[in-house]
């Protein structure tokens, strides 16, 4: 199977023939997916080097000039280190564009801790206004990363990994879907991370719900799941552990709750290993969830 990130270039190709106002930007990574469409398409596919400040600042150009851009690279280099110029050159001046990252919290872990990311969401957090898209699939990430260019005038961020579930869902760009249904709490699948949710939660009566858009979150679909089932939450999430705890806590602001944020740990692994040996460092492997998950909701109810 392809990755999500083999979907990129082909899919912004065609938006390139199809839409006139896109443009994309990239700082060399990518470039090699991008030749035809640099050739099809010179004046709207820009290359400003190893310049991520450039890239941001470039983008939002773009977007005073009327067009959509669609910036790219690796997540560390789009968020983390041009993190002034999103927030002052989109944020600021109330601009919309789509960031595209790679390479998520530790999919390239030979390239060090400089190419891991899994603070991203959370310090976009800090940011008034940005959808945020986790594919889980690389057809779910073709499909979001059109939304995100549809989306008006919108600012998205699409966040690809190499990490995927077996199987695509039928996702929609805003709501959570519903795998399975329970009464002994709910687990909040997000992304990629999927399959290993379902193989934790195996046999136990929860009720798992899988988002793919978790900015805006979908409180609706958070409510009815709760009313139906004890409304204990558990999050599992590819990125930094508990970066949507607070949003949960707000959404049941009125209802005695418990929540229980799983996923990347602050603790730098500083011997770099693979991604399985990240997830299992991390406890995301199905198992270590399946302890985690399980121990957590057999505690008393709140009251």
């Amino acid at each position: 199977m392809d990755t999500m990130r083999d979907r990129f270039a082909p899919t912004v190709t065609r938006l390139l023939d199809e839409d006139p106002r896109v443009a994309v930007v990239i700082a060399e990574i990518g470039k090699d997916g991008l030749a035809d469409a640099l050739r099809r398409h010179p004046d709207r596919v820009i290359n400003v080097g190893i310049r991520e400040q450039l890239l941001v600042g470039a983008g939002a150009g773009l977007a005073l000039a009327g067009l959509r851009p669609v910036v790219h690279t690796f997540a560390s280099f789009l968020v983390e280190r041009p993190f002034e110029q999103v927030k002052l050159d989109f944020g600021h001046q109330d601009l919309g564009g789509v960031l595209v990252s790679a390479a998520a919290s530790f999919d390239w872990p030979a390239g060090g801790f400089t190419h891991m990311a899994p603070g991203d969401v959370a310090l976009l957090d800090t940011l008034d206004g940005w959808t945020v898209h986790v594919p889980g699939h690389p057809d779910e990430a073709e499909v979001l990363l059109r939304h995100a260019v549809a989306a008006g005038d919108d600012k998205v961020y699409v966040r690809l990994s190499v990490q995927s579930n077996r199987a695509a869902r039928p996702v929609d760009g805003a709501r959570f879907v519903p795998v399975r249904t329970g009464t002994g709490g709910v687990v909040i699948a997000v992304g990629p991370l999927l399959d290993q949710v379902l193989a934790a939660t195996e046999g136990l009566d929860v009720t798992v719900l899988y988002a793919t858009t978790v900015r805006p979150f979908d409180v609706a679909a958070l409510r009815a799941a709760t009313v139906a089932a004890r409304p204990d939450v558990v999050l599992v999430e590819p990125y930094l552990a508990g970066t949507s705890t607070g949003v949960v806590n707000d959404v049941l602001a009125d209802v005695p709750h418990r929540v229980l944020g799983l996923g990347v740990a602050r603790r730098e692994l500083r011997r770099y290993g693979e991604v399985d040996e990240h997830l299992a460092a991390h406890g995301l492997t199905s198992a270590a969830l399946r302890a985690r998950i399980s121990g957590f909701l057999a505690a008393p109810a709140p009251v």
